[in-house]
């Protein structure tokens, strides 16, 4: 015989007669009886529910919204918290195939994608509103038509902070970047990076709105498909075997940090309920001037200057700001993410401030780029057909480190 077994608040068993019985052959229906509704209260937070010990097949009672999710870090953030067991809500712009592939991140029924846009406020409130943490990492590194710098640095983050406030979220974490300032010294631009400044006024707004907000301030993120060791590979950031750069790269000093590694501080710190409020440096291990570290990547990629790789100082080219001009005018996306912005803040020392904690605060070890660099950079190598068991090529030397 058959057997069903069905969960409900209570069950009725229907009295047949005995020809009822034998017609049905002794089928038993089972007619529910619940004395409680089954709407969903819309104000429920799923936070309440928390189960399991926490891994990636449990709910750690975060149910967290990241808009910004499809981006280099705003995919490794969906990773780490997605093995954590948290909840995720990922707002989406466009087409749903470009997020897609982030529900792999969590277990089934724990990630969740909504549409929206950045200028409707209804979508973000829709994406926030069963959530107790927002991350925001919403960035572009140049400016479109429909989107300014102000607006996605300034006006953004403050309609999203505000939203959040007024949805009862308990925290939120924003990402903004290392050098912002309100007045960025000119190095080419004649006032300086309009970028860096939208993310100065974008602090200021999220504090206005969310004060108890957690700000990380990154350097030059890299890892995969970043826009910085990848950037400087590409053919297009090149003029012919030739690396441009301002003043030769000699006079800009970088301390680049690991897209796995704030990815983790950020993780770390909305665990820690101490971390409102507070301002964090996302940088890496070790400072390299840029030039040599640019030279160090085209070591990694056998491209030296046996191969014809040279660097010289890019005021003394009038070919190469040409073609950045003519680069901003093709339509759809910068090829190699080449725009006068981009190339004037990769030239901005990173300044450090020694009063504000780092990632290390956070219990990250920090990873050294010497050591993700030769993977990184694998598929833009010459002579990528030679097996590496047979030490044909010497490993290259790293870039020697800034005091």
């Amino acid at each position: 015989m058959a057997h069903m077994r069905v969960k409900m608040a209570s069950l009725k068993i229907c009295s047949l007669s005995s020809k009822q019985w034998a017609s049905l052959s002794s089928v038993i229906f089972l007619q529910p009886s619940a004395a409680y509704s089954t709407e969903i209260n819309v104000n429920t937070r799923m936070s309440a529910f928390r189960r399991g010990t926490g891994g990636r097949s449990s709910f750690n009672g975060v149910v967290a919204t990241v808009f910004g999710a499809s981006g280099h870090l705003g995919s490794s953030i969906c990773n780490k918290f997605g093995n954590t067991g948290t909840q995720l809500v990922i707002p989406y712009r466009g087409d749903f195939y470009d997020v897609q592939p982030l529900k792999l991140c969590g277990d089934l029924g724990q990630i969740y994608f909504t549409p929206y846009n950045l200028k409707d406020e209804d979508s973000i409130r829709k994406a926030m509103k069963h959530s107790n943490l927002v991350i925001n990492v919403i960035g572009r590194e140049w400016e479109t038509k429909n989107f300014t710098f102000d607006d996605i640095y300034v006006k953004g983050p403050k309609t999203i902070a505000r939203i959040a406030k007024e949805c009862g979220v308990e925290r939120m974490i924003h990402v903004s970047t290392l050098n912002a300032t309100e007045h960025p010294v000119p190095l080419m631009l004649k006032e300086g990076s309009k970028y860096l400044s939208a993310k100065w006024r974008g602090e200021l707004a999220v504090r206005e709105e969310f004060p108890e907000a957690v700000i990380f301030r990154p350097s030059d993120i890299y890892g995969s498909e970043d826009r910085f060791i990848t950037y400087y590979a590409a053919f297009w950031r090149r003029q012919g075997s030739g690396m441009p750069l301002w003043k030769k790269g000699e006079k800009t000093v970088k301390q680049p940090v690991f897209v796995s590694d704030l990815a983790q501080g950020i993780l770390n710190a909305a665990r820690n309920f101490d971390t409102n409020g507070q301002v964090y440096q996302a940088i890496g291990p070790k400072r390299y001037q840029l030039g040599e570290l640019v030279d160090y990547f085209y070591r990694v990629m056998r491209k030296d200057k046996d191969w014809g790789y040279f660097r010289y100082d890019m005021r003394f080219d009038p070919l190469f700001p040409l073609k950045v001009f003519l680069t901003a005018k093709l339509p759809g996306w910068p090829i190699a993410s080449l725009g006068w912005d981009k190339i004037e803040r990769d030239h901005v020392t990173d300044c450090v401030d020694n009063s504000l904690p780092t990632l290390e605060d956070l219990g990250v070890s920090l990873t050294r780029i010497e050591d993700q660099a030769p993977w990184l950079l694998k598929p833009y190598r010459a002579h990528n057909y030679y097996d590496e068991d047979l030490g044909e090529f010497e490993k290259p030397a790293p870039p020697p480190v800034v005091a």
